[in-house]
């Protein structure tokens, strides 16, 4: 029997007085690769931020390897996050540190290594993410997209998470450079069996390397399960989510 190491238990989210999230449950299988998608505003990102414990939500709750996020004191909270890594959409890399710094700095941060140790372990994750040796000593400012990306995924790896949170990760990538941070997730998911929660649009990613997928739509969970299961689901737009990978292809 799989463990789920997420469940979100009817939540509601209001913003700005509009119903975002109208009783969301959904649970997060231990292991797994597991995709959310759905429409602008269905509120993707804001249940990511729920459930990392960075927003609260109305009413419902959020147990994250059993317990209950938002019912823990702060250092309870904080132990948590500690099994936890994250890679923001835009990367989140401070632009005064160089790469292994940045990378380097949960270790500083969480841990009492000693900061050559500290470092020296940064390398490592930075190999970790694909990029070479030179990297480390680069500022964000001199990577690629794609490098800036890899970069804030060795980051998210420092503490050596069981949970990794990916929001739009292959955002603003080429599609060589997305289809190779798809395959270095599934890769690390397998290897190191971390589970993995990616909210994404990229249907490519989909169709490459989830397990399974949750649609938002209308502040509920429309549905879940492989592309396959999805596409049987009569939604106007999911079905134009699904049929866009063929009509934007050239004739």
């Amino acid at each position: 029997m799989s463990e789920n190491v997420i469940e979100v238990d009817n939540i509601v989210t209001r913003l700005a007085g509009a119903v975002v999230h109208d009783g969301i449950s959904l649970n997060i299988e231990k292991g797994k690769v597991t995709a959310l998608i759905g429409g602008s505003g269905t509120g993707k990102s804001v249940l990511l931020k729920e459930i990392i414990g960075l927003l609260r939500p109305q009413s419902g709750k959020i147990r994250l390897f059993g317990e209950d996020v938002w019912a823990v004191d702060e250092a309870r909270l904080m132990a948590l996050r500690r099994r936890f890594g994250v890679l923001f959409q835009d990367g989140a890399l401070f632009s005064s540190l160089t790469v292994e710094q940045n990378v380097a700095l949960p270790l500083r941060e969480h841990t009492r290594l000693p900061p050559a140790e500290c470092l020296e372990l940064a390398r490592l994750k930075i190999a970790m993410a694909g990029l070479p040796v030179s990297a480390g000593s680069k500022m964000p400012s001199e990577l690629s997209g794609g490098m800036r990306k890899r970069a804030a995924l060795a980051r998210a790896l420092a503490l050596d998470p069981e949970l990794l949170f990916l929001d739009e990760p292959t955002s603003g990538l080429d599609p060589i450079s997305a289809r190779a941070f798809d395959r270095l997730i599934r890769l690390l998911s397998d290897s190191l069996g971390l589970t993995v929660f990616l909210v994404t649009h990229d249907l490519d990613t989909l169709l490459s390397m989830v397990d399974k997928i949750i649609v938002l739509a209308h502040g509920k969970v429309l549905g879940q399960g492989s592309v396959e299961d999805l596409k049987e689901i009569d939604d106007p737009w999911l079905q134009d989510y699904f049929s866009s990978r063929y009509s934007e292809e050239p004739v």
